[in-house]
C-alpha cells in the first residue's frame, strides 16, 4: 500500500524529481507549524511544570514570531543573492538544535530564550520557500503546487496538536525532542536539492506534460498566465514602478519601498495578516478551547482537531487548483476571487461553531470553516508571484513575512490576555475571545475584494518589468530618462 501510494503521488505531482522538491518544501513548513502548535498543545503541562498562565503561553509564541519577523528581512535578501537550498539547510540544522535546547530548560525565562533563537532561524522558511517555488515550477500551476506545499504546513500543525500533544501529556520535554530529531535528516535532504535557475525560466516540467510557454529545450516563457492575460487585454502598467531601477542593484530599503508601492501587494499583506492572526490564536489555544467548550478530554480534543485539519488540507488543495483553473479560463482576477470568497465563508461558518456546546454539532462547522480558511492561502501565494519581478521574489516575501508576522505575533498574547483579563478566563473567556477575533478575519475578506481592482495593473507592471530581463542580465526595470 505504501509503494502504491508513493506511485500515485509521484504521478499526481508530475514525476519523481518534482515530488521530491514538493515533499521537502512541504516538510519545511510542516516542521515550523508543528513547533508552533506544540506550544499550544503542551499548554497545560507547561503551566503545571513552570507555574505560568495563558498570557505566558501566548508570550512564548509571540516572542518567537516577533524575532521571526525581524529575521525574515535579512533572509529575504539572502533568498535573492545566495544559494537558497544550502542556506535553508543550514537554518534547519540550527533549528533542530534550538528545539533540543528547549527540552532541557528548567525555568520559563530559559524557555523564552530558546524561543528567541528558534524564531530567528524559522524565519528562513518563508522567503526561501517562496523564491524556490517560483523558480522550480511554472506560473500556470503555482496555485496547485502551493496547495500541496501548504498541506504540509497543516499536516505539521496536526502533528503538533495530536502526536506531540499526546506525548506532552506524559512529558513536554519529550515533545520538543520528537520534533528536533527529524530536522537534521530534513536539513541533509534539502542540502542535496539542486539550486534552480533564477527568474522562473527553467522550471521542472511534469512528466508527459505539454504546457503553453515551454520550449523544446525546457525553457519557460517567464511571463505568468495572469501577466499574459493583462498584456492581451491592454492593461497599462504603472509608469512610476517601471522607473524604479534594476532589482539586482536594489538594497533592502529600496526593495522594501518598491514592494510597498505595489498596491495589491500591500492589500494582500493586510488580508494575509488577518487570516494568520486568527490561525495563530487557534494553534495556541485550539485544543484548550475544544476541550472546555465541548466537555471532552485532551486526547479526544486532539482527535477532533485532526479531523478539522483534514478539512484544512482539502481546502488548500482545492483553493490552489480552483484559482489556477479560473486563470486558465481567462478570469484574470480568479486567484483573488477564490481567496476573497473563501475568507467570507470562513467567517460565516465559524460563528455557529464557536457558540455550540456539542462536539458532534460543532465538528461539521469547524471542519468546513477550516476548509474555507485554508483555501484562501495557495491562490494568494501564487498571486503574489504574479505581481512581483522574479528577481525580487525573496525580498518581497521577506517584507511580507515581516509585516504579516508582526501582526501574527501579537495574536497568542492578545488571545491569552483578552481571555484572562477581559472575559474572565475559563471556557466563556475563550469562547468570547474567539468570537471577538473574527473581526480581523472579516477585515481580511473585505480587503481581498478590494484587491480585485488593483491586481490587473500590478500584474501588467510585473509583466512589463519581466520583458526587460533576460539571460544577458539587461536591466529588469526601465531606468529614468
Amino acid at each position: 500500500m505504501g509503494r502504491a501510494g508513493a506511485r500515485r503521488l509521484t504521478t499526481a505531482l508530475g514525476g519523481a524529481e518534482r515530488t521530491r522538491v514538493i515533499v521537502l518544501l512541504a516538510s519545511v513548513l510542516a516542521l515550523s507549524s508543528a513547533d508552533a502548535s506544540t506550544v499550544g498543545a503542551s499548554a497545560t503541562p507547561l503551566r503545571h511544570a513552570l507555574g505560568i498562565s495563558n498570557t505566558d503561553i501566548g508570550l512564548l509564541v509571540t516572542v518567537t514570531s516577533l524575532v521571526a519577523a525581524l529575521a525574515s528581512l535579512p533572509f529575504g535578501v539572502l533568498a535573492d543573492r545566495v544559494r537558497r537550498t544550502w542556506t535553508l539547510a543550514a537554518a534547519i540544522v540550527v533549528w533542530g538544535g534550538a528545539m533540543i535546547w528547549s527540552a532541557t530548560v528548567g525555568t520559563f525565562g530559559e524557555l523564552l530564550v530558546t524561543r528567541l533563537l528558534l524564531g530567528g532561524v524559522t524565519a528562513a522558511a518563508g522567503p526561501l520557500v517562496a523564491s524556490l517555488v517560483g523558480d522550480y515550477f511554472a506560473a500556470s500551476e503555482r496555485g496547485r503546487i502551493y496547495g500541496y506545499i501548504l498541506a504540509g504546513e497543516l499536516a505539521g500543525a496536526g502533528v503538533g496538536f495530536a502526536v506531540t500533544g499526546d506525548i506532552a501529556a506524559l512529558s513536554w520535554r519529550a515533545a520538543f525532542v520528537v520534533l528536533a530529531l527529524p530536522a537534521f535528516a530534513l536539513a541533509w535532504l534539502i542540502f542535496r536539492l539542486p539550486e534552480p535557475v533564477r527568474g522562473g525560466r527553467h522550471t521542472l516540467v511534469a512528466v508527459n506534460a505539454t504546457r503553453e510557454g515551454v520550449e523544446p529545450d525546457g525553457e519557460v516563457d517567464q511571463a505568468t498566465d495572469a501577466q499574459r492575460l493583462a498584456r492581451e487585454r491592454g492593461v497599462e502598467p504603472d509608469p512610476v514602478l517601471l522607473r524604479a531601477g534594476d532589482p539586482r542593484r536594489m538594497g533592502l530599503l529600496a526593495a522594501t519601498r518598491y514592494v510597498l508601492h505595489v498596491k495589491t501587494n500591500v492589500i494582500l499583506i493586510v488580508a494575509s495578516a488577518g487570516g494568520y492572526y486568527f490561525l495563530a490564536g487557534v494553534q495556541t489555544f485550539g485544543v484548550e478551547f475544544v476541550t472546555r467548550q465541548y466537555g471532552i478530554d485532551q486526547a479526544l480534543g486532539t482527535l477532533v482537531l485532526l479531523v478539522v485539519g483534514a478539512g484544512g488540507v482539502a481546502g488548500v488543495l482545492t483553493g490552489g487548483s480552483l484559482g489556477d483553473l479560473l486563470l486558465r479560463r481567462g478570469r484574470l482576477t480568479g486567484r483573488i476571487l477564490v481567496s476573497a470568497v473563501s475568507a467570507t465563508v470562513a467567517v460565516a461558518v465559524f460563528v455557529p461553531a464557536i457558540f455550540t456546546r456539542s462536539a458532534v454539532t460543532a465538528l461539521p462547522y469547524i471542519t468546513f470553516a477550516t476548509f474555507a480558511l485554508s483555501a484562501q492561502n495557495p491562490p494568494l501565494d501564487a498571486a503574489r508571484l504574479d505581481i512581483m519581478p522574479a528577481l525580487l521574489w525573496g525580498r518581497a516575501e521577506g517584507v511580507r513575512t515581516f509585516l504579516r508576522t508582526l501582526a501574527q505575533a501579537t495574536a497568542p498574547v492578545v488571545f491569552g490576555g483578552v481571555s484572562d483579563y477581559v472575559f474572565g478566563g475559563g471556557r466563556a473567556g475563550l469562547q468570547w475571545t474567539f468570537m471577538l477575533m473574527l473581526l480581523p478575519l472579516s477585515a481580511s475578506a473585505y480587503f481581498l475584494f478590494k484587491a480585485r481592482k488593483t491586481y490587473p495593473r500590478d500584474v501588467a507592471t510585473a509583466a512589463a518589468a519581466a520583458a526587460g530581463s533576460g539571460p544577458t542580465r539587461e536591466p529588469l526595470l526601465a531606468q529614468p530618462t
